[in-house]
């Protein structure tokens, strides 16, 4: 039995830039870039910022976002995705997290949870190697790329397992995000993925890591997922498909509320409360997410 997206997880995710459960749109500016960001702030509350993967857009992590609770959500649409400006070049890991990094600056956010899932997980890698200073601790959801699998054809083919794994009524989510991408951004993109070394990145990462996979994730295997906790200081490996984040929302946000605490909005002491890391491995959630 397959992990399934609930009518009001599917509403959500495609609301914006109408207002629904708590999340606006709003736009912001980034060194002449225009960046969308669907946010819901909580005064008083820490914040975690979701960085979504490749094709997609904030819209496939609205079923994790709104179960987190209580904090404040930032969920950017990353550069050439979703309802982001397009800019004529192809961005890597460590350009979007640039432009992540310099939002963040923007809106004043530091010792945030961060959220990364499959691409979105490079993003995140980078922007804690780059400015530890934003980042209260790192949850990595079905992280890519397994240099098992080096290539763009490597990958390809294992997204073509996943298919049959997935909740056909993502379809229509992904259709948007695809047609807002383009095929030569989303292809250029998976090119700048495999030539990311991201198992060469996770060492440099201070802050505290949880990595989640689907139970029957083929993009993101066990194996994986144990080899690059292995290089990475504090890091557990619960297991959790490769879309959970759409799928098993409540499931992913549980773990990763369980996990980081972040830290408090601006103008506020910083601080952050992480769980203790082990290599133990928890229980999957309820049903294949995947």
């Amino acid at each position: 039995m397959r992990a399934l997206m609930t009518r009001a997880e599917r509403r959500s995710a495609v609301a914006a830039p109408r207002e629904r459960d708590g999340f606006v749109s709003r736009p912001a500016d980034v060194g002449g870039l225009r960046l969308h960001v669907r946010e819901r702030v909580v005064p008083g509350a820490g914040a975690w910022v979701l960085l979504h993967g490749l094709a997609v857009s904030h819209r496939y992590l609205m079923p994790t976002a709104t179960a987190l609770r209580p904090a404040s959500l930032y969920v950017p649409d990353l550069p050439g995705f979703g309802l982001s400006g397009k800019p004529r070049a192809v961005y890597g890991p460590g350009r979007h997290a640039e432009v992540v990094a310099a939002w963040m600056d923007r809106a004043g956010l530091r010792a945030a949870g961060v959220l990364g899932n499959s691409f979105g997980s490079q993003v995140a890698v980078e922007l804690a190697v780059r400015r530890p200073d934003l980042v209260a601790g790192l949850v990595l959801v079905g992280p890519t790329a397994d240099p098992a699998a080096p290539d763009a054809a490597g990958q390809f083919r294992r997204w073509v397992r996943d298919l049959g794994r997935e909740d056909p009524r993502e379809i229509a989510i992904l259709a948007r995000d695809v047609r807002d991408a383009g095929a030569r951004r989303i292809l250029g993109t998976l090119r700048r993925s495999v030539e990311h070394r991201v198992e060469r990145r996770l060492p440099l990462v201070a802050a505290p890591v949880l990595f989640l996979r689907g139970e029957h994730d083929p993009i993101a295997p066990r194996d994986w997922l144990e080899r690059a906790a292995a290089v990475t200081p504090r890091a557990s490996v619960p297991r959790a498909g490769h879309n959970a984040v759409t799928t098993a929302g409540a499931q992913v946000a549980a773990l990763a509320t369980a996990f980081v605490a972040p830290g408090p909005p601006p103008g506020q002491r910083s601080g952050i409360s992480c769980s203790a890391a082990s290599s133990a491995l928890a229980p999957p959630p309820a049903g294949p997410a995947s």
